[in-house]
This record gives C-alpha cells, sequence and structure tokens, in this order.
C-alpha cells in the first residue's frame, strides 16, 4: 500500500506565505533597529561627536550668512532655510559610511553567518537600510535641538513632524544601500572610505541644501533634478519651515530611490561574504 507523502509542516508554508515573508522582514527590521539603539545606548561619545559638524554648519555658516543676506530665500530668514538641509546632511554623512560596518561583519564572519539563515537578502538589507534610518534619526533630534536653540521656525505640528522623520528614514535608507551596494564592490574597507568621503561632499554641494535651485548654473541645476539628496531636503524644507514644497513627488521619488537601491545592495550583498 503506498503512502501518501506528509503535508509540509505548517509552519514551513507560512514561512513561504507572502504573509510569513512579511513578518519575516518586519521581525528582522525592528530586531536591527533594536540593536542601533543598543549601541547608541552604550556608545554616546559618537553621538556627541557626529553632533559637532552641523552645530558649526548652523552656528557659524548659517548666522553668518543670515547677515549678509547673500543668498535669496523668498522671504525665509537664511538660518530657517539653512536648518532641514543640515538635518539632511547629517544623515545623509552617518548613512554613507554603513557600509564599513557590513564589511566588518565580513571580516568577523558574521555575514556569512547571516546568509546562511532562512531570512532573505532583501530583509537583511531593508533591515540595515532601516536600522540607519533610526541612527539618523536620533542625530536629525540633536540637529533639531540645536536649531530651536539657535531661534528657528520649525513647526509643531505632530502629523508634519512625523512625516519629516519618515522622510528621513527614507533618504537614509537610499544612502545606507548605496553605500553596502559599493562594499559590495569595492569589498575594501580603505576603499570605501575614500569612496565615501569623494561623494558625500558633491552630493551634498549639488543640492538645494545651502542655496536655491534658482541661483544654481543650469548644468548643476541637472545634478539637482537627479540627487535624491535634493528631495530629501524639500520635503524636509516644506514640512519644517513651511516653505512650498513637492512633497507628493519628494515621497514617491525616495520611496522609489530606497527600494531599488534595496533590490541593487541585495543582489551583491553575497558577493561580500565570498
Amino acid at each position: 500500500m503506498s503512502v501518501l507523502p506528509a503535508a509540509p509542516p505548517a509552519a514551513s508554508a507560512e514561512r513561504f506565505s507572502p504573509v510569513g515573508e512579511a513578518t519575516l522582514l518586519l521581525r528582522r527590521v525592528g530586531a536591527m533597529c533594536l540593536v542601533e539603539l543598543q549601541k547608541l545606548r552604550h556608545d554616546r561619545t559618537e553621538l556627541v561627536t557626529r553632533t559637532v559638524q552641523p552645530a558649526l554648519w548652523l552656528v557659524v555658516f548659517g548666522t553668518t550668512f543670515s547677515r549678509l543676506h547673500a543668498i535669496p530665500t523668498g522671504g525665509t530668514p537664511y538660518l530657517d532655510f539653512l536648518a532641514p538641509g543640515i538635518l539632511a546632511q547629517s544623515a545623509l554623512f552617518i548613512a554613507i559610511f554603513y557600509g564599513i560596518q557590513v564589511i566588518w561583519e565580513r571580516d568577523a564572519g558574521v555575514l556569512a553567518k547571516l546568509l546562511v539563515t532562512p531570512t532573505p537578502r532583501a530583509a537583511l538589507v531593508t533591515a540595515k537600510a532601516f536600522a540607519a534610518g533610526i541612527r539618523a534619526l536620533v542625530q536629525a533630534l540633536v540637529v533639531v535641538v540645536i536649531a530651536l536653540l539657535l531661534g528657528v521656525g520649525l513647526t509643531a505640528n505632530p502629523l508634519k513632524l512625523l512625516g519629516a522623520a519618515v522622510i528621513v528614514v527614507l533618504g537614509s535608507a537610499f544612502f545606507c544601500c548605496l553605500s553596502i551596494t559599493l562594499a559590495g564592490v569595492v569589498l575594501s574597507r580603505d576603499r570605501l572610505m575614500g569612496i565615501g568621503q569623494a561623494i558625500t561632499m558633491p552630493l551634498f554641494f549639488a543640492s538645494n541644501a545651502l542655496y536655491p535651485v534658482d541661483v544654481m548654473p543650469g548644468w548643476l541645476q541637472v545634478v539637482n533634478h537627479v540627487n535624491p539628496l535634493s528631495y530629501e531636503v524639500e520635503a524636509l524644507r516644506g514640512l519644517l519651515v513651511g516653505t512650498p514644497a513637492r512633497l507628493g513627488l519628494c515621497f514617491v521619488v525616495l520611496l522609489v530611490a530606497a527600494a531599488v537601491m534595496i533590490s541593487v545592495a541585495s543582489a551583491l550583498l553575497p558577493r561580500l561574504a565570498r
């Protein structure tokens, strides 16, 4: 008598169902975010040292150019105009070097162990991307406090603050995955550090963080339109300060850019573990 094959375990079927995959992704993202918060709790010196640069931009650059009135901002005080740009810059500088941590995990053997687990590669990359967003949010909170101390007129609307937090997380996720992608190409901490330093300032200066798009030369305006940081700054400025902004477009651009980079970084992640 032939025996019918046993049905697969319910847990296994659930794991490979869409609901199971989504649950696994959310659990992984939550775990990685908790790890980042634990790192910040145990090492507050990094948070303090990373606060120095945005504080200098706001206190020195911002207050000086506010007195000069050299940059037209359409009636918005320059310090108010600058603060969202510096907030986006601080998040960029945190996320763009996240690939170094992935290379360290490879050297320590952690990455190879993660890749042999049932967790999809996309879930691992997404978890790291949103963990970078959590770290960037903590940094953004510090920048907001400094801006308020300097008298910047930021909104108190909780929905707009929540929207700004979402924008910061999406922008950080994109640049984190860009860093992981670069790590999968160069495979070296030293090379990645050099590339990261080489692209951060061009990304910053080719955005609308320091000056309006209208005052840029034509070629720089073209670069600005394909720079994800510009859409992050525009959305943050519209939400926090109240300047005109294409919020829907900015959100869609950042969401699509983050999704594309998560896919690219997921494809290159196994190359790091070889």
